[in-house]
């Protein structure tokens, strides 16, 4: 794809998107689950292009501001979806203690079958709701949204308190958080 596709061009722009497990499942509750996502986040940072911004893994979602270096973001993110769905359904199968293991599992499994595109269970849903961010004033509008949804959901009173959120390196306005940001 050439540099005028505008498509591929607006690949380069940062992005507001927001993950969502289907059925809003609180998988994220249980720190196996968000250390995949801390992991896999840190590794398509490393080795796929992505640049992260801003995040915020709650309970049942994930909140990012973010680009691509090299490739298509679109891309990026199905495979990213791809990978965390993969890990998260395989650790919850191996995990003969996960207290909601059948429950989950049958959620994802219902789910899956709903989509011709999966072979057995769907995890994220499918939109990314994706919001391209031209201003630097809506950019900050969404980082500071994506920083306060802890905050706003009664889980901690400072937005940098919240351990996976990328608000505590901007509170510092240095790196020292969970992911290997770029500011903006």
């Amino acid at each position: 794809m050439s540099k005028t596709d505008k498509s591929h061009e607006h690949q380069y722009i940062s992005h507001f998107i927001t993950l969502n497990v289907v059925d809003w499942v609180d998988i994220f509750i249980r720190p196996v689950y968000k250390q995949i996502i801390v992991h896999s986040l840190n590794h398509f940072i490393a080795t796929k292009g992505l640049n992260v911004y801003a995040w915020c893994l709650m309970s049942n979602h994930l909140h990012l501001v973010v680009s691509a270096r090299n490739e298509n973001l679109s891309d990026i993110l199905r495979d990213f979806k791809k990978f965390t769905s993969k890990q998260i359904i395989e650790a919850i199968i191996n995990n003969k203690q996960e207290s909601r293991r059948d429950w989950m599992l049958k959620i994802f499994k219902e789910e899956g079958s709903k989509n011709s595109r999966n072979k057995e269970y769907q995890f994220w849903r499918q939109d990314n709701q994706p919001t391209e961010l031209y201003s630097p004033k809506f950019v900050f509008q969404k980082i500071n949204y994506i920083h306060n949804n802890p905050v706003e959901s009664g889980i901690v009173e400072k937005a940098e308190d919240y351990l996976y959120s990328s608000a505590k390196d901007y509170h510092a306005t240095r790196k020292c958080g969970l992911l290997d940001l770029e500011f903006l």
